[in-house]
Parts: structure tokens; sequence; C-alpha cells
């Protein structure tokens, strides 16, 4: 903050009442807008460091000054909130990835015989939007199947635009569309305006997903018509149920209850999410939309989820009795509320456990995990992320080029017992597995010693032999070892004896994920949510997994090794029949000795004898196991 004890003082005097808060940079513009019960109170938590999101202490250092707009109640404040965050587009509030704007279907309803239509429009009086829609073929398609379910004229139609101009008058010169029996024809008086408002109510009633009832009313007209032996009239009835036939065939019936809900998915990744929703009608899915959100793991689920909803229903056309989600947002019951009142009438946040709903959301899940997928091929995220995460990294740790060759090391022991060490390599910004290697620990430390174990590890690795093995690859940008100062002292003595004292290495510490560089005083903390953050964490991360994973291994062969082979009359090759015949030590233990004498070449004697003493070590170490 530019000024921390006034802007400390500042907030003191703010009141504790509900509204909303502009976090502002020294040029004015504004950083963060958010919505709180109790102002003071939610302001102080910024300013007195006690908001544990990553990306709060990089923003309050940008912060130089704050407004804020009391409401009278939180309702008014979340819509506050919704119009501000619209007006001034905070960097660090949640937003759409990019800034297109999506299609919505439109019925004109101002003009005296409406028309439908396809626009990215900002909204217009008069007019009523169906969607939003993000693909726009499937809007231009459902434009298409519903004009052949209600004939109803097209907004691009020349001659309806004749008829509008004139205020209804008719033109007298019959539409393309008419004459091939796709539009109704006000151009040549075919039909009135009392029937053709009650064609637009249905198309209206038909786009907002109430299609109970439309067969069976098309299919009695047809009998009607062919009845009276109007056989021309009955074949467009006819028509007209294929059409709906053909738009039921590609809408998935997920449950028999004839219920009205939106299903919202999330998938996140380190600063994007992808979101899928399935607006369901009466039961069925009717469209599929996708989006991707500039927010992801860096703030925390109820925010992205609260930062998605006051986005998408404020252009939403509408909004359903039910929002089924996997989290709810922040303060769900404001929300519920809020969009109770978009609706005009009761609306419920569920998080289902079980049924139907909880699979299409599941499905929901993965399909907002593909819509990732296809935005970040499409837009070459991940190349221009790592790219940029390098370059950080050679600007934060002052290197002489970026680190195309990262190594990471991590120790993992037990009281001193089967220590390991872990290499991982990233080539480019990404994992290179058949470039890991594993160490397993030869100094006798007596006692778990990170620092002397790290030493060791980096002298074998870096000795003259290794250096010159091609197995071990080619010298490394930068090495990244697990710990504080201590690991990076011994390691960077390593380095010293093997003749190696060029190589760039920082110790990362776990706690604060700061990086220490030799002999530097303060550590480097680089900006939260940043590129270069989440790389060298995602390369700690993974020493550390590959680490784990080895000593786990190293103490299971161990207990086996111990427990069988000091079993009198028991040799290498009854332990290997053993295992073979039982699959795993843990089924060996659950057999009786009856099972394990029926092994061939296993007497009696000795099944009883293995049967003790497993399940005397079952005692001793199966109470808890210190490494887990």
């Amino acid at each position: 903050m530019a000024d921390d004890v006034a802007i400390r003082e500042q907030v003191n005097s703010v009141p504790d009442s509900p509204g909303v808060y502009l976090w502002k940079d020294a040029t004015g513009a504004v950083l963060y807008v958010g919505k709180a019960k109790a102002l003071r109170r939610r302001m102080k938590q910024y300013v007195m460091g006690q908001d544990e999101r990553p990306k709060i202490p990089f923003m309050m250092e940008q912060v130089a000054s704050f407004d804020y707009v009391v409401t009278k109640t939180e309702i008014d404040s979340l819509v506050l909130e919704k119009n501000l965050i619209k007006q001034f587009d905070p960097p660090f509030n949640v937003d759409y990835r990019d800034d297109k704007s999506y299609p919505f279907i439109a019925l004109t309803m101002s003009d005296s015989f409406p028309a439908i239509k396809f626009t990215r429009e900002k909204r217009k009086s008069g007019t009523r939007y169906f969607g939003p829609y993000t693909d726009a073929r499937a809007a231009r398609a459902t434009i298409e199947a519903v004009r052949r379910v209600y004939p109803i004229c097209s907004s691009q139609c020349a001659e309806w635009k004749r008829v509008n101009a004139k205020d209804g008058e008719l033109t007298g010169r019959a539409c393309f569309d008419y004459n091939v029996g796709r539009g109704p024809g006000p151009c040549v008086g075919a039909i009135t305006r009392e029937d053709y408002a009650v064609n637009v109510a249905k198309v209206a009633s038909f786009l907002g997903g109430k299609h109970h009832g439309v067969a069976e009313e098309l299919e009695a007209r047809m009998r009607e018509a062919a009845g009276e032996l109007d056989f021309e009239r009955a074949a467009r009835f006819r028509n007209r149920l294929e059409a709906i036939a053909a738009i039921e065939q590609k809408q998935k019936v997920v449950s028999a209850t004839a219920f009205d809900a939106d299903i919202i998915g999330f998938f996140r990744e380190e600063t994007i999410a992808g979101v899928h929703v399935f607006v369901v009608r009466e039961g069925r899915v009717l469209i599929g939309n996708e989006f991707v959100l500039d927010k992801g793991l860096d703030v925390p689920v109820g925010e992205l989820v609260s930062g998605f909803l006051l986005r998408y229903y404020d252009d939403a056309s509408s909004v359903p009795r039910q929002i089924i989600l996997a989290d709810e947002p922040d303060d769900p019951e404001t929300h519920a509320e809020w969009l109770s009142g978009l609706r005009g009438s009761q609306v419920r946040i569920s998080v289902p456990i079980r049924g139907d709903k909880r699979g299409m959301l599941e499905l929901a899940q993965t399909n907002a995990r593909h819509t990732l997928m296809r935005f970040k091929v499409r837009t070459r995220y991940d190349e221009e992320r790592v790219n940029r995460a390098l370059l950080e990294l050679e600007s934060a740790l002052s290197l002489p080029a970026p680190p195309l060759r990262v190594e990471c090391y991590d120790i993992s022991t037990l009281h001193g017992t089967h220590s390991v060490g872990s290499m991982v390599v990233f080539s480019g910004g990404r994992s290179e597995h058949a470039s890991y290697r594993r160490f397993r620990v030869r100094v006798d430390t007596g006692e778990a010693n990170d620092i002397a174990m790290m030493g060791e590890v980096l002298r074998r690795r870096f000795s003259p032999e290794r250096m010159a093995d091609g197995r071990f690859g080619t010298r490394p940008g930068l090495v990244i070892v697990d710990g504080g100062k201590p690991q990076l002292s011994a390691a960077r003595a390593a380095l010293s004896d093997c003749g190696q004292s060029a190589i760039p290495i920082v110790a990362l510490a776990k706690r604060e994920e700061e990086l220490w560089l030799p002999d530097a005083e303060e550590p480097i903390v680089l900006p939260a949510g940043s590129a270069s953050l989440y790389l060298v964490k995602r390369i700690r991360d993974e020493a550390h997994r590959f680490a784990i994973e080895y000593h786990r291994e190293l103490r299971g062969k161990a207990m086996t090794a111990s427990v069988l082979d000091d079993i009198p009359g028991v040799g290498p090759k009854r332990k290997k029949v053993l295992l073979a015949h039982f699959g795993s030590l843990k089924k060996l233990k659950a057999a009786s000795v009856e099972q394990i004498a029926a092994v061939k070449g296993i007497t009696e004697d000795i099944a009883t004898e293995v049967s003790a003493v497993l399940r005397q070590s079952e005692n001793r170490v199966g109470e808890k196991d210190p490494a887990d």
C-alpha cells in the first residue's frame, strides 16, 4: 500500500454497514470491487493482512486509496457490486477470459408483426432475448427449427421490414418465405395481427423450453385438417411434428420428472477455469453453454462461483427454479434472493449428493474440463504461460538466461531410516520423466538430518562421473532445493566441492513459498498468481511426490524382508512361493494356517510358525504407521 498508516486510519472511519468497497491504485484505477455485510470489519482484513487469498497481498501492494458505498441491504450491495464490476472491469475480479459478446435469439416485440432474429446487440427495450448461446451455430439452428414449428417472420426478410416500416400496412408482394411455406405472410394479409400474436407467444414459450403439449396440439390439428380433407394443411402440421421430433431427438432426457434447472460444472486450473452450463427445461437438456473464466485456483471456489453467477445471470434471458452446483457461492442466501428477484419467484441453489442431478452435475464438470482443454489448445495457453514463467524466473532471480532445464531435489526420511533423495527435471517448463533420478542416501546420521542428506545427494549428482554421464542429461540452468537457507547452504557447498559453483541455485521454503538466493538477506517472493510461482511450486511438489514414492517403496520392501526372512524354515524360495500364491503380504497375513499349509512346499509346522510371526508383527506395526 502506498501509505499503510493513512489507509488503516481511513478504514477505521468506515461504517460497519452493508455496502460495496473499491480498492484503487495510484492512478485511481479500480483494482477490485467487493461487497460486505459489515464494511469496516471486511476492509480491515485486507489492510491487516488477515485475508488468506493468494492474490490479496500482491493486490494490496498496489492499493493507494479506496471508495465505499453504503447500502440498505445485502441484496442491494450484491446488485451494486455486479454493476460496478461491469462498469470498471477490475483486474482482480472474476470475469470471462475473453471479452467477446455472446449471441442471443431475440423477438422484436415492439414491432407490429414481431420477428425472430440472431443477434449480439446490447439489449434494447421492446425486444425479448433468449440465451446467451455460446455456440452461434446452435443458435441459428434453433431459429430454423422454431420457424418450422411455428410460422414467424425473420428480421432479415425485406418484405417484413417494409410492413413494419408502414406500421403493418400490406406491401402487396409475397416474400420468399411465404411462397415456400416458411413464413406466415403478413405482407399479403395472409394472417391477422391477433393470430400472428398467438404464434409469437408460442414461439416465446417454445424458446423458453416449454415444449409440453406442443406435439399433442399439432397432431390434433393435423387430424382435424385431414378429417376436413384439407390435406395440404394437414401436411404442414405433419412437417411441424417432424420438426418437433427432430428437436427432441437432439435434447437428452435427464429425468422422468419434468424439472427446470441450470446445472453448472466448474473445472479449475492455476489462473483459469472452464465452466459448462446445462440448461434443463422440463427434464430435457436444451443447450450446453461453455465459458472460460480468468480466475481459477488462485481464488477460493466460493468467490469463483459467485463471480460467474453474477456475470452469467446478469445477461441470461431466464432464471430457472433451481441452480445446481458442486460448491455454493459466497453468501448463498443473498445470491438466491437476488436470483429470485430476477425470476419473480423463489430460486433455490442446491448441491446434490446423489441421484440423477448429481450424475448430471458430474457430467457438467467433465464438460467444463474439456471446455478448458479446447481453449488451451486453441489459444496455445500452456505454451505462452510456460514462456512467461521462464522469463519471469530469469528476471526475478537475475539469471543469465531463461532456465530451460530446471532440476529440483527433495529428501524423504523417517527418523533417519530408509532415507532417499529425489531429482526431477523440467525441460522447457514441462516435466521430463525419463530424466528423473532417485538416490538411496548412504550417510548414516543416526537421525533425520535433511541438510547432510541434501549435501550428499547433490555431491553424487554433480560429481565429475555423473556430469560426464549422458543419462543424467545436460547442465541445468537452475537448481531448486526443497527447504530454506540451511538446505541451500548445504547444496551450494556440494556444488562448490564438485566444481559446479557457477550453476544458479535457489531454495524454495514451503511455508511462505519464498525463494532464497545464496548470500541474500531477504527472500524473493514471486507475485501471487504469477506463472513463475505456479511453475516452481509444481516442480517442488513433483520432487516431493517422487521422493515419498521411493521412500514408501523401500519401507515396504524392508517390512516384508524383516518379517518373512526371520522365520525359521522360510528361505528365499519359500518366501517367493508364498508371496506369489497370496499376491501380497497383506493377504498372507489374513490367511489361516490351513490356507498357508495348502501352498505347495509349505509344511503344517512352517505354516503355523508363519501365521504366528505375521500376527505378532501385525500387532506391533499395525497400530499406526508414523510415515503416514
